[in-house]
This record gives C-alpha cells, sequence and structure tokens, in this order.
C-alpha cells in the first residue's frame, strides 16, 4: 500500500508543479463500475504531449463482509495512451501494466471464467499477489468545460502467486505459493472524469 501512496503524491506533485497548466493538461477520474463493486478508486491523467497521456489508477478494498466472506485487495494500473485527435477527446488506445495483492474468501463465485474456477472460493480463502499487462481501447466523451465520460476495455495477461487456506480466518494451508496464469479481459472502466 505504500507504493500507491507514493506514486500518488509522487503524480501529483509532477502535475501540480507543471507551471501554466491549462484546460485538459490533467484529470481526475473514478471508475464508476469499481464504485459500484465497493472498491474505491482513484486515478490521475496527464499529457506528455499532444496526442499522448500517462494515466495511473489506484484501487484500495479493505471491506470485510458479513458471514465472514473477505473481499480485500489493493492495485495499482499504469497506462500509456494515445489519443487520434487530441488528448482527453474520442477515441484512445493504450498499453497498460498491473500489479497488486489480494485476500479473497468464503465468496459464493460459482463460475468458471476463461480457466479459472472461482467456485473454490465459496468453501475456501486464497491470498497472493498478482502482475500483469495488457492493451486497451477507449473513447472519450466531453459533457462540459470540465467534465468528462470516459469508456475502456482491455485485454491482456495476469500472472498469479497465491496460498489457499481451508476458510476465510484458518490458518492451515491446502495450497502454498501457486502460480496461475489467466489471458482475457483485464480492465473494464466507466470513467467519470475532472479535467483542468
Amino acid at each position: 500500500m505504500n507504493i500507491i501512496l507514493r506514486a500518488a503524491i509522487f503524480l501529483s506533485l509532477l502535475i501540480l508543479g507543471r507551471g501554466g497548466l491549462c484546460a485538459q493538461d490533467a484529470a481526475l477520474k473514478t471508475n464508476l463500475l469499481y464504485d459500484a463493486a465497493l472498491s474505491p478508486n482513484l486515478g490521475v491523467e496527464f499529457r506528455v504531449a499532444p496526442k499522448w497521456t500517462l494515466d495511473v489508477t489506484g484501487q484500495l478494498n479493505l471491506w470485510k463482509l458479513s458471514e465472514g466472506k473477505q473481499w480485500r485487495h489493493w492495485a495499482a494500473m499504469p497506462e500509456a495512451r494515445y489519443w487520434f485527435c487530441n488528448a482527453f477527446n474520442g477515441h484512445f488506445i493504450g498499453a497498460h501494466v498491473f500489479g497488486g495483492q489480494y485476500n479473497i474468501g468464503n465468496v459464493n463465485l460459482d463460475f468458471d471464467f476463461l480457466g479459472t474456477d472461482f467456485s473454490v472460493l465459496k468453501d475456501s480463502r486464497a491470498q497472493g499477489w498478482f502482475v500483469g499487462a495488457g492493451l486497451a481501447y477507449g473513447y472519450d466523451w466531453i459533457l462540459s468545460r470540465h467534465w468528462t465520460l470516459e469508456a475502456e476495455i482491455g485485454i491482456g495477461w495476469a500472472y498469479t502467486r497465491y496460498d489457499r487456506y481451508p476458510c476465510a480466518v484458518c490458518g492451515r494451508k491446502l495450497d502454498d505459493n501457486r502460480p496461475h496464469n489467466y489471458v482475457g479481459p483485464t480492465k473494464a472502466a466507466l470513467n467519470i472524469v475532472y479535467a483542468f
């Protein structure tokens, strides 16, 4: 978590330290899809060239749910974007990397998605870390001088290593340092954006 805080402070100082910011040189955003899933998130994006921006998004979820359920994680995702018109307007493509840690257990996700069996989390807990990379496409609609709505979808690869336990609070390991690869959607966003 310290790395997210340090990155946010560094990027904030970098953006605020750029003298003479004008409209649409920097933006703050939140992903409404993650917000709906009770996963607070915040992103910052700034222009680095007329058609290039750098977006950095972080999320932190420390919720303990009822009946011993856990859905805790933190993640960071920097992304370089190329805009086909001007930055913060219209179509863009991006390349992103991401990483984080998780502690998820006693949740009923009875499905298999692209080779990942989520049903094992019903009666056990997984705790580990992940990294990955992907490509994305998005579009930004200008709503007013400062407000925009941005939609984005990304696909890529993720690698994780995790320990699995028999229940949300038990300590005996069922699996130790187990690796898993995933290829598929890595990003879905519907961002509300405030541009400076």
